[in-house]
């Protein structure tokens, strides 16, 4: 039997290095560009957060903006885990349930990756772009590439990812798929020529952002950055509103609530305590010990707070107007960055063209689909290779019958 698997990356290789071993199968992965696994390679910061440690009985509808129907299937019939250590991966859970190899890098999951590959003969291609796929006369299929080489296959894994590019798909609906718009999900957002770029470095582990005119709210940790706002509460806000921002054209409103554990309330009494204790204190030196020091400076000047008022002076429109800045500063967005660490792409194949006990079309049968090609995408975590190693398993499972 000849399976043909088109994409390299970490659903491609992992169906490849799940099907069975044995001279009957010859397995082929095409791909586009001359490496493998490069969105493996630089996870995590390059050390590959492969997965995510879900509580007991979690719903993915609280992880997955979209296709979390077809996790609620797939997730409890494949353990990430168990599969990696098996093969001498060690893993290892942080305190925000991100998990990693103990080895700290990305190479310790290639290289399993590629070891087990290799024990079955996979044929990597590279430099493969994929043209067309038709189907014979016999069932089989023909796959057609950019450069004019051809290869035929008894089944065909599509794990190409996903692409913004509604014509990058082309070749899959002339199979008689339809296709989900591709957005971008998982993105920065631009602030141009804002002052709050000024402050780029500074992080600050627990803050709010709420998407202007949405029901959007995600807490967790930004990080400013010269061209704007990142980190992991900003990329699951973007997750959740990809479809929305997409349609404004990336042209929104945000609030950052920088203290969500003191209310309104809390921070009025604390300035009127300070206004007694702290009297003589400069206000612009003497805040919030929860802030950097430069976040605190640039709230109060952003306050028309002169930086030589001291406590006892600072009159109740100010403190509000501070109070403001710290609990709804507002920010206007103006376009978007990709976060080439954890890019996904929303939408792709319909679920309900797919058979999610098997990955295989129900178009056309003998064509399966793994990984971000599927109108699946996940928050920033581990999520999405999640959803790339289960349904590259399934994938694998059925092909090989």
């Amino acid at each position: 039997m000849k399976i043909a698997i088109i994409g390299a990356g970490a659903a491609g290789c992992f169906a490849a290095a799940n099907l069975p071993k044995g001279t009957q199968y010859e397995i082929a992965v095409f791909e586009k560009t001359g490496k493998a696994l490069q969105k493996v390679k630089i996870s995590g910061g390059g050390r590959c957060n492969l997965t995510h440690n879900l509580p007991p009985r979690a719903d993915p509808k609280h992880y997955y903006p979209r296709g979390w129907q077809l996790l609620r299937k797939t997730l409890p019939k494949f353990d990430t885990v168990s599969w990696f250590q098996q093969r001498g991966v060690t893993i290892k859970t942080e305190p925000d349930g991100r998990m990693f190899p103990v080895s700290d890098s990305s190479q310790t999951i290639i290289d399993c990756l590629l070891r087990e590959m290799k024990s079955r003969n996979v044929q990597l291609h590279f430099h493969k772009s994929i043209q067309q796929i038709s189907i014979q006369p016999n069932s089989k299929f023909l796959l057609v590439f950019d450069d004019g080489s051809e290869y035929v296959a008894d089944k065909v894994l599509i794990a190409v990812g996903g692409s913004p590019k509604l014509n990058s798909y082309t070749w899959i609906r002339d199979l008689g798929h339809s296709l989900v718009d591709p957005v971008p999900s998982l993105f920065t957002f631009n602030l141009p020529a804002h002052a709050i770029t000024n402050l780029q470095g500074i992080s600050v582990p627990n803050v709010t952002i709420r998407l202007s005119g949405t029901k959007i709210e995600e807490q967790g940790a930004i990080l400013i950055t010269h061209w704007g706002l990142s980190g992991p509460a900003v990329l699951r806000a973007s997750a959740w509103g990809a479809r929305e921002l997409a349609k404004c054209n990336y042209r929104f409103d945000v609030q950052i609530n920088w203290l969500p554990h003191l209310s309104e309330i809390q921070l009025r009494e604390n300035f009127q305590q300070w206004k007694k204790e702290k009297g003589s204190q400069l206000i612009i030196n003497n805040g919030l010990m929860a802030l950097p020091k430069r976040l605190w400076t640039f709230l109060v000047q952003s306050s028309s707070i002169s930086s030589d008022l001291r406590w006892a002076d600072l009159s109740l429109k100010a403190a509000m107007q501070l109070i403001s800045n710290i609990k709804k500063y507002p920010c206007s967005v103006l376009g978007k960055t990709t976060f080439k660490e954890e890019f996904v792409t929303a939408g792709g194949i319909p679920l309900s063209e797919v058979d999610s006990d098997t990955m295989q079309s129900k178009i056309v049968p003998s064509i399966y689909f793994a990984g971000e090609v599927l109108d699946v995408d996940g928050i920033t975590g581990g999520f999405n290779f999640q959803h790339a190693w289960s349904s590259a398993w399934l994938a694998a499972n059925h092909m090989s019958i």
